[in-house]
């Protein structure tokens, strides 16, 4: 039930985007983006709301034209979660929106242009108290640098990053946190790597690009894996070619992993077999479905045999371990004389895993990880 993870994270820089603390050992940040048409205010000011609710801590909104740019103040006006611009090409968008009212600016080096470009965005951004994404990406480095390097390798995007550190560093301007991201996990994470030992910045965790909600899992779960349990990462995004309020439980699911971060409920379910006494896919799965709606941290062990389900149902808040007929029930780890009928599980379950947070919420009792 709930264990300290037993990761040392690296230090940083505090900055806010919005209220959200970053770095510094505040709880690292999920966010995604919208995929929606920036210009179509309802649109995107209901995905926005719909990340949000999933459990967003900040949305990115793609900012790629002046019309959108005024879009975005009108989106901004709508929404309370903190909202990042994502610049590219135009430096001028990024002074817009600055004017708007946005929590942070996110510039691509590979092409927002010369220092000129960039001191006047830091201009903006320290006038309004915003601060500034370095967004380096593998498809989009300098041209000189691909000229360099062939292609995009650890060093390239390290270099890439630390051009702009020392511009900023150069303006006085700390407040910034960077990304190195690439498709290839092996890639992201040695730039990653390089970047944590340079700087004291923020790092914002990604592998950009990263495939379909199967494989785009599956690859981020590694690459984001890797370095989180390295205590590297202060903000992360998992970006896929999927709905973006599965990428906010996709993060989660990272985080609660790792024991870093838990948000709602952390299932622990056998993959069933032979010896199941009841349908445990069928009940995990409705079950899931049922309780997304609860943020309160806690474990629920649903085992379909005696082979390990009192051992896991010993180690949560709420467990099931399945029995002829009717199944065992644990509750913080101890058996309960009632045992469940196996033609009804999910009902019953839902009632006494909501029964359980109610009291973990009346109790207030301080979930750790956070």
């Amino acid at each position: 039930m709930m264990h300290e993870s037993p990761i040392k994270r690296r230090p940083s820089r505090r900055i806010y985007v919005g209220n959200v603390p970053i770095g510094d050992g505040a709880p690292i940040a999920v966010q995604s983006m919208t995929n929606t048409e920036t210009t179509d205010v309802a649109a995107t000011v209901a995905q926005v709301n719909a990340i949000a609710a999933a459990g967003a801590d900040i949305v990115r909104v793609s900012v790629p034209t002046m019309d959108a740019a005024e879009a975005f103040k009108k989106i901004k006006q709508q929404c309370s979660v903190p909202l990042v611009a994502d610049i590219h090409f135009d430096y001028r968008i990024a002074l817009k929106v600055a004017e708007y009212g946005v929590d942070c600016l996110r510039i691509n080096p590979g092409n927002i242009g010369n220092e000129q470009r960039i001191r006047s965005v830091v201009d903006a951004a320290r006038d309004k108290n915003i601060p500034i994404r370095i967004g380096v990406n593998g498809g989009s480095l300098e041209k000189d640098l691909q000229e360099k390097y062939g292609e995009p390798n650890p060093q390239a995007l390290f270099e890439s990053a630390m051009r702009h550190v020392d511009i900023l560093d150069r303006l006085n301007f700390q407040d910034f946190k960077v990304s190195v991201k690439a498709s290839d996990v092996f890639l992201a994470v040695e730039s990653y790597r390089l970047l944590a030992k340079q700087i004291e910045q923020p790092l914002h965790l990604g592998i950009t690009e990263a495939g379909g909600l199967r494989s785009g899992s599956v690859k981020s779960a590694i690459g984001l894996g890797m370095l989180l349990a390295e205590g590297i990462g202060d903000t992360l995004r998992v970006s896929l070619a999927a709905n973006p309020v599965e990428e906010i439980k996709v993060g989660f699911d990272i985080l609660k992993s790792l024991r870093i971060r838990s948000r709602g409920i952390n299932f622990i379910a056998c993959p069933s077999c032979s010896r199941q006494e009841f349908d445990v896919i069928s009940t995990v799965n409705e079950l899931e479905e049922r309780l997304e709606d609860v943020t309160t941290a806690m474990d629920v062990s649903i085992i379909g045999c005696v082979v390990n389900g009192p051992g896991e149902a010993l180690i949560s808040h709420v467990g099931l371990a399945g029995a002829k007929n009717k199944s065992g029930l644990y509750v913080n780890g101890e058996r309960q004389k009632e045992r469940l009928d196996n033609n009804d599980l999910v009902d019953q379950l839902e009632a006494r895993i909501r029964a359980k947070v109610k009291q973990l919420q009346a109790e207030q009792i301080p979930v750790k990880p956070l």
